[in-house]
């Protein structure tokens, strides 16, 4: 990742250079903003993934049933979708960098007040708070990095996703622990693990606010620019289809991660060896994001896409014929389409955009589509499950997502491509 943001610094240098000195601010600048980026993408997923490995604490506490605590998790899914529509209008109103800071503040203070609530109603609405925040921000990055990094996007994306599946891994890993160790010593264990990601967020309001502050220095005596309304691109085709290969892409990763686990405990492995295929899926996957960032220089991506999708097609054909003994390397292939895919999938309306707030109304329809879909991904694979018996049928069904994938590629070509 240091030799990513080099890389981007040093193409912002070439590119600013006016006088010399003027380059070399060009690119501290740019190798700044890509660090702030890292740093508040790293805040928006602690929120979600710290919930699932002390969920059975939680739900003890609360009396939750299954289904009411599974809202913890789906709450900021759906929002996710949900808020992605009006982010761009909100945008708007209120600036691209100020609703950024203020979504950030409202994450913070949402997961910290989270580890301090005492009953059902306030553990929703914070989880509300938590799932807002991160729809909003997440819905902004795609401006943001069309703005800075209109010819570096694919890389800057990367840049982004890696930064997002890492801080997955590691909250998701260490949340358990951190709880055990909390519980052993006479604290609460569930609170003390949700709540200690909360500087994270904290860490990413002082980023978002450097961000704000340089911007407004450089606006300062600038001529005042009108802002003019996108419309969300919903009469046109293309952007139909970047959304079906996002929701494809997002159905196969939710999916993979609720029932992975489960999946190969019924086909026989221990608790810790079925775990570890999951953590197999979650560690390829987040490899995938860089390497795929930086391999799809091209602005036309259709090929790496369809290599992405292909490689989720062979790896879940892998998982429905192959014994259970073959599961980390078919889990593995599996998990490189899909994070690859996920890393271009998030440039594609970069792509297909010709300013930062046309790339945010892009961004924001593709992912109320995406996510709204893709929320349907671990429910069918349970609902088969149960009407079926085994998971034979789920995984057949990854895998005619995984071609739905592979035929959508021929037309998703950048703008500038269309009819090639």
């Amino acid at each position: 990742m240091v030799r990513i943001m080099q890389e981007t610094a040093s193409t912002a240098a070439i590119c600013n250079a006016k006088p010399t000195h003027e380059g070399l601010a060009g690119g501290e600048k740019a190798a700044w903003l890509v660090a702030a980026m890292v740093v508040i993408a790293m805040a928006l997923r602690p929120g979600i993934a710290s919930i699932g490995p002390v969920l059975p604490l939680i739900s003890r506490e609360f009396a939750l049933s299954h289904t009411m605590a599974s809202l913890l998790t789906t709450i900021p899914t759906l929002l996710m979708g949900l808020l992605a529509l009006p982010t761009p209008w909100l945008a708007r109103r209120l600036g691209k960098n100020e609703l950024l800071l203020g979504s950030l503040v409202l994450l913070f203070i949402s997961m910290a007040a989270r580890s301090f609530v005492s009953d059902v109603a306030l553990l929703l609405l914070t989880t509300v708070g938590v799932g807002a925040g991160i729809a909003i921000s997440g819905t902004l990055f795609a401006g943001i990095i069309k703005a800075r990094f209109s010819t570096n996007v694919a890389m800057m994306m990367s840049i982004y996703t890696t930064a997002l599946a890492g801080s997955t891994t590691i909250s998701a890993a260490a949340t358990g622990p951190i709880a055990a160790f909390a519980s052993a010593n006479g604290l609460n264990g569930w609170r003390i693990g949700t709540g200690i990601w909360s500087p994270v967020a904290l860490i990413a309001i002082f980023a978002a606010l450097g961000i704000l502050l340089w911007e407004k220095r450089e606006l300062a005596g600038a001529p005042a620019k009108a802002v003019k309304a996108v419309r969300l691109p919903l009469g046109n085709p293309k952007a139909w289809l970047v959304a079906l290969f996002f929701a494809c892409d997002n159905f196969l990763f939710f999916a993979f991660l609720a029932w992975t686990s489960p999946m190969y405990r019924e086909h026989g492995l221990s608790a810790s060896s079925a775990g570890l295929v999951l953590a197999t899926f979650t560690v390829v996957f987040t490899v995938a994001m860089p390497v795929l960032g930086l391999l799809s220089r091209a602005p036309d991506r259709r090929a790496w896409l369809a290599v992405c999708a292909a490689l989720a097609g062979t790896g879940t054909l892998g998982m429905a014929l192959a014994p259970p003994s073959a599961a980390y390397i078919w889990i593995a292939i599996a998990a490189f389409g899909v994070g690859g895919g996920f890393t271009l999938a998030m440039t594609l309306p970069l792509d297909n955009a010709h300013g930062s707030d046309e790339a945010n109304a892009w961004n924001a329809f593709m992912m109320t589509v995406g996510y709204l879909l893709a929320a349907t991904g671990p429910w069918l694979v349970g609902l088969l499950r149960d009407v079926t018996g085994t998971f034979q049928a789920p995984v057949w069904l990854l895998f005619l997502v995984a071609l739905g994938m592979f035929a959508l590629t021929p037309f998703l070509a950048p703008r500038k491509h269309e009819g090639a």
